[in-house]
C-alpha cells in the first residue's frame, strides 16, 4: 500500500493522470519500482507461507521481514536512481532464494523422512 501511494503522489506531483505510465523520469522511477515489487510479491507471499508451515515459522518470520526491509530500501533507492537499486535488489533476490531453499528442505523433511 505504501508503494502504491507514492505512485499517486508522484502522479500528482508531476500532473501525470491515470492510464499514463510515461512522463516525468522520477516518476517513471516510482512506477516501475511499484510494479517490480508488486511482480515479485505473489512468489514471495507463496515461498513464505511453504517455509513458514514445513520448515521454521521463527526463521521463516525474520527471512520474511528482512525481504520486506530490503523490498522498501530497494523501492527508496529506485526512485532517486536507477542504480541505487542493485544493492537492495541483489539482497531481497538471496533471501528469496534462502526460502525457497527452506521450503524445499521442510517439504523434503516432512514427506520423505518419516
Amino acid at each position: 500500500a505504501y508503494f502504491a501511494m507514492q505512485v499517486i503522489y508522484a502522479r500528482r506531483k508531476y500532473k501525470i493522470s491515470p492510464p499514463e505510465t510515461s512522463g516525468h523520469p522520477e516518476f517513471e522511477r516510482t512506477f516501475r519500482a511499484q510494479a517490480n515489487c508488486s511482480e515479485y510479491f505473489p512468489i514471495f507471499i507463496s515461498l513464505l507461507w511453504v517455509a513458514g508451515i514445513f520448515f521454521h515459522q521463527g526463521v521463516t518470520a525474520v527471512c520474511g521481514l528482512l525481504y520486506l526491509y530490503s523490498r522498501l530500501k530497494y523501492f527508496q533507492g529506485y526512485t532517486v536512481a536507477a542504480q541505487g537499486r542493485l544493492g537492495p535488489l541483489y539482497a531481497s533476490a538471496w533471501l528469496l532464494w534462502l526460502l525457497v531453499g527452506m521450503a524445499l528442505a521442510g517439504l523434503l523433511a516432512h514427506f520423505l523422512w518419516p
